[in-house]
């Protein structure tokens, strides 16, 4: 089979890769402009505000990337070091370089993780009060995703985590890149989720279709806290308005429409899944991410990946051994392009074009 011409390729490498749509641009181009070192920037006023008010928080700081947010996180929680306790999974421990124990000063602990489940009794067990020994530090915050890893943690955990915290006077995080996701996912406000935690990060930049920017949001001591530790590792910007006009733009209008990222992410899992030599993780799919992991001898991870890409189908190459492909669904594929990355997989994997109809 000869690689499709498509005008585009169909990209499911992640919900970054958006390009902001033209009234998003038009948005940014007509955006009032100031200092923001001076406070002086009215749109990074606004976008702080609705998303201050979006979580139920007092405050938010518009930050340039998710990872410098959570770093922030960490310096300003724990300015000191301490310990921090998550999941395994955990982007801010896996995938953000050393932040928490090269720059923030952290002592890392982690225990394996579920899916979206808390293990609330083990957490329990590895929590260190101030005190709790000579040659130990002292847990100084619970660090917890919503969603992870496209799995989507009930609220009555986050509830459970809530309660602990509050017992040993621990404060949590909550690395929220894409809580809207799990909104829609739980059919609740973000609010609701971002209740549960002291403070929240979340990006405009994954699924809301912005091109760059994060959020972190708390109470009002917090995040000024936080403005100064920005400056300190090079977050601060000047007329940043511009970049926030995309910010302001996202909640305004991509939001709701999360659902249709989810509604494209279950259609082709299902089409997956019946074909043959692979299995879909998580079964249902709650977001706008699953995995797809190759059980057959005759057919890696890799070269599955390499293969749909060879047809205009973009995933995430699987490092060496790995033996699940993610996919991720955005704003910008439509459920055309969902049944023709279904029509290419089936041609690939040896079987009859499946399309996923009726799914929602």
């Amino acid at each position: 089979m000869s690689p499709q011409q498509n005008a585009r390729p169909i990209d499911l490498r992640s919900d970054t890769v958006t390009l902001p749509s033209a009234e998003m641009r038009a948005a940014m181009a007509q955006a009032r402009v100031g200092d923001d070192f001076y406070r002086e920037d009215p749109t990074v006023a606004e976008l702080e505000a609705m998303a201050a008010a979006r979580l139920g928080k007092e405050q938010a700081l518009f930050i340039p990337s998710g990872t410098m947010a959570n770093l922030l996180a960490h310096l300003t929680h724990c300015p000191g070091g301490a310990e921090v306790i998550g999941a395994e999974p955990a982007h801010s421990f896996a995938n953000e370089t050393g932040g928490p124990s090269r720059i923030a000063g952290m002592t890392v602990r982690s225990i394996p993780q579920q899916g979206g489940e808390l293990d609330i009794s083990r957490i329990r067990t590895m929590i260190r009060p101030p005190g709790s020994g000579l040659l130990t530090q002292p847990t100084g915050l619970l660090w917890v995703e919503q969603p992870t890893r496209g799995r989507v943690t009930p609220l009555e955990q986050l509830a459970g985590l809530r309660l602990l915290a509050d017992e040993f006077h621990v404060p949590i995080h909550m690395d929220g890149a894409r809580i809207f996701n799990a909104a829609v996912a739980l059919d609740v406000p973000a609010s609701s989720i971002a209740d549960y935690a002291d403070t929240v990060m979340f990006c405009v930049s994954k699924g809301l279709a912005a091109p760059v920017g994060s959020l972190l949001v708390g109470r009002a001591q917090f995040i000024e806290k936080a403005r100064l530790n920005r400056q300190m590792i090079g977050g601060g910007m000047r007329q940043a308005g511009v970049l926030a006009a995309a910010g302001v733009y996202a909640l305004g209008h991509n939001v709701e429409r999360l659902a249709e990222d989810h509604a494209n992410a279950r259609r082709l899992a299902r089409a997956l899944a019946e074909m043959p030599g692979i299995s879909v993780l998580p079964v249902p799919v709650e977001t706008n991410m699953f995995f797809a992991e190759i059980v057959r001898d005759d057919l890696s991870a890799q070269d599955f990946a390499r293969a749909l890409g060879a047809h205009d189908v973009l995933v995430n190459l699987p490092s060496a051994g790995r033996r699940s492909v993610r996919f991720v669904t955005h704003y910008g594929i439509e459920q055309a392009d969902i049944d023709e990355a279904i029509r290419v997989a089936s041609e690939i994997l040896g079987r009859a074009p499946v399309i996923a109809g009726g799914v929602e």
